[in-house]
């Protein structure tokens, strides 16, 4: 490995800079016009077609950042991250989201250890436990077989799951393995959420998942305390034991030795039992896991199989390893991860374009931007490089989006001629659920394609006052209908929107993220950004306890959290403090 230098000090990073000016002399349509080029910027793997060619790079740009990604140290950084070396430094921890993935046959280790055994020991429970309650031998309190699944997360724990589960609602295969079956999350403490999450649903036959690193996290628990009041006010509380599971791990332990380790699990498995949840029902992942990299792992995959059963999340599974094979094997050249990231740095610390659109042509993809808003923003929304050294250039990008056609008619405008925003347009071959309606010019996924196909066009060649003049358009309006054109997007087209695909499309953009986070010189898997605003929120919580409970006036917050603190108190003071019985929404 290299020095800690900057990877702005490097001789690659300036040479770059400079290069800069050479690209704010060209426009996308003579780029466009480099059949050559063009060509170039094509890549293909297992079906899919990554095409670059409408970013303002040239052939000799893309040199420049492999030479980019050479100075960075690209290669020996993934082959840390794979070999389970604590890339992690300031968590001391491995990041091994890819041995999620593998196949049984594979070698994967961590602190010396082969991890692989145990993520299919827990994903072989997950197939166990998810057959026995879809087929019935499973039931609930009242005997009742357990057709609905509310789970309890937040941040990763929920939003990937959200994400696959969306992807795969309207794919054939998966509906056909759901039907009668319903999978809802509950995320947000707001109460609102609880009842948005059980409406119409019934204790009886409902299985709760609870989701939780350490089985301490504020938010979850009282969700989950909720969820258990929900059903032992309904069954009794040995209910519970039948209604709720677990998924846990020791995310906060540094496991420097296996009596520690020992203790830990038997201070976890406590919490677990002591909140009435048998602890043979509880689903392990580990420290070397990130949150918002946990999809694969006990937290989506088994409430994903409870909704789909295993073998479909299975092919999702196997759709991710072979991006990550493809990710740690292929050259760069070939690689689309690898291509991803080098040109996000570049839009990014040299074209100064600081926000990227998500754009998916398939509704099924509705919640893979917010997903992927957390995945990037959370890994590489830093401000000082893993060595701590404050950075003088910006990292992390500002992720947004919406599906095609519905953000054409959203926020199309300022992309089109506002701001500069690079977009990732991705759409799929073939849809989920095609529909052919007879005297129709085209189908309507043709229709939503032929927007795929034309917007990154628009965006990149725009429309002159020349071209308006020749269409009579009036004087007055040609500044208002004239277009610049030379804005950067990337169009990914899949094969398809299976299971496979959702699990290759995650990891794709996993990498990306990852891409980017090592060429900065950042830590894309610690997040210590989230926890001042949780430390702060456990002070409001004890002054809302004592002015409610004790009527302790507001003191030790600044004037402005004073006022608004008691302005909300005084709005409030009819709610019941510790009433006899919980009091749950009328639902």
């Amino acid at each position: 490995m290299g020095s800690s230098t900057l990877i702005s000090d490097t001789d690659a990073w300036k040479d770059l800079k400079s290069h800069v000016e050479d690209i704010k002399k060209t426009h996308l349509r003579d780029l466009m016009s480099d059949t050559a080029r063009c060509q170039s910027m094509m890549v293909e793997f297992d079906g899919m077609l990554l095409d670059y060619s409408r970013q303002r790079v040239t052939v000799n740009t893309v040199d420049k950042l492999y030479k980019l990604a050479e100075a960075a140290y690209l290669k020996e950084k993934i082959k840390r991250m794979y070999s389970g070396e604590h890339i992690n430094s300031t968590e001391n921890r491995s990041v091994l989201h890819v041995a999620l993935r593998a196949s049984r046959d594979e070698v994967i280790c961590s602190d010396g250890k082969n991890v692989v055994p145990d993520v299919w020991n827990v994903l072989d429970k997950i197939r166990d436990f998810s057959e026995r309650v879809r087929s019935g031998s499973w039931v609930g309190a009242t005997g009742k077989a357990l057709k609905d699944v509310i789970a309890i997360g937040i941040g990763g724990s929920f939003l990937g799951p959200l994400f696959v589960h969306t992807a795969l609602q309207t794919d054939p295969e998966a509906m056909e393995c759901a039907k009668g079956r319903q999978l809802r999350f509950l995320a947000n403490v707001d109460p609102t959420d609880v009842v948005r999450s059980t409406v119409g649903l019934k204790p009886e036959t409902t299985l709760v998942v609870v989701v939780s690193k350490t089985f301490t996290t504020a938010e979850s628990m009282l969700n989950a305390r909720t969820m258990r009041e929900w059903i032992s006010s309904a069954l009794g509380t040995s209910a519970v034991a039948k209604h709720m599971v677990a998924v846990s791990t020791n995310l906060l332990v540094s496991v420097s030795c296996i009596i520690s380790y020992i203790h830990f699990c038997l201070f976890l498995m406590q919490l677990v039992e002591k909140f009435g949840i048998d602890p043979s029902n509880a689903f392990a992942f580990w420290d070397w896991v990130g949150g918002r990299y946990s999809v694969c792992s006990a937290v989506g995959v088994l409430p994903l199989s409870l909704q789909y059963g295993f073998p479909v999340v299975e092919k999702f599974l196997k759709g991710a390893s072979s991006i990550d094979q493809h990710f740690y094997s292929a050259p760069f050249e070939k690689n689309i991860p690898v291509l991803l990231g080098l040109l996000s740095i570049w839009n990014v610390s040299f074209l100064g374009y600081p926000a990227r659109a998500i754009l998916p042509y398939s509704q099924a993809l509705e919640k893979f931007a917010p997903h992927i808003q957390q995945l990037s923003m959370e890994s590489n929304g830093k401000g000082v490089s893993i060595d701590g050294v404050p950075l003088p250039y910006e990292a992390g990008e500002i992720d947004f989006g919406e599906p095609g056609t519905n953000g054409q008619h959203s926020f199309y405008q300022l992309i089109h001629q506002g701001r500069v925003i690079p977009c990732d347009f991705i759409g799929s071959a073939k849809s989920q659920q095609p529909i052919h309606l007879k005297g129709e010019v085209v189908s309507n996924h043709d229709e939503l394609m032929s927007n795929f196909f034309a917007q990154p066009d628009a965006l990149a060649f725009g429309k002159t006052p020349e071209e308006l003049h020749k269409e009579n358009v009036p004087q007055h309006l040609i500044s208002h209908k004239t277009f610049s054109g030379n804005r950067p997007s990337l169009s990914l087209l899949l094969p398809a929107l299976n299971a496979c695909n959702v699990g290759q499309l995650l990891a794709i953009y996993e990498h990306r993220i990852a891409v980017e986070g090592f060429i900065w010189g950042i830590n894309s898997f610690d997040q210590w950004g989230v926890e001042l605003g949780k430390s702060l929120a456990t002070q409001v919580r004890k002054q809302l306890h004592a002015s409610r409970t004790k009527g302790e006036p507001v003191k030790g917050f600044n004037f402005s959290t004073t006022t608004l603190l008691t302005r909300y108190l005084e709005a409030t003071q009819d709610a019941p403090v510790d009433p006899p019985v919980s009091l749950l929404p009328r639902i």
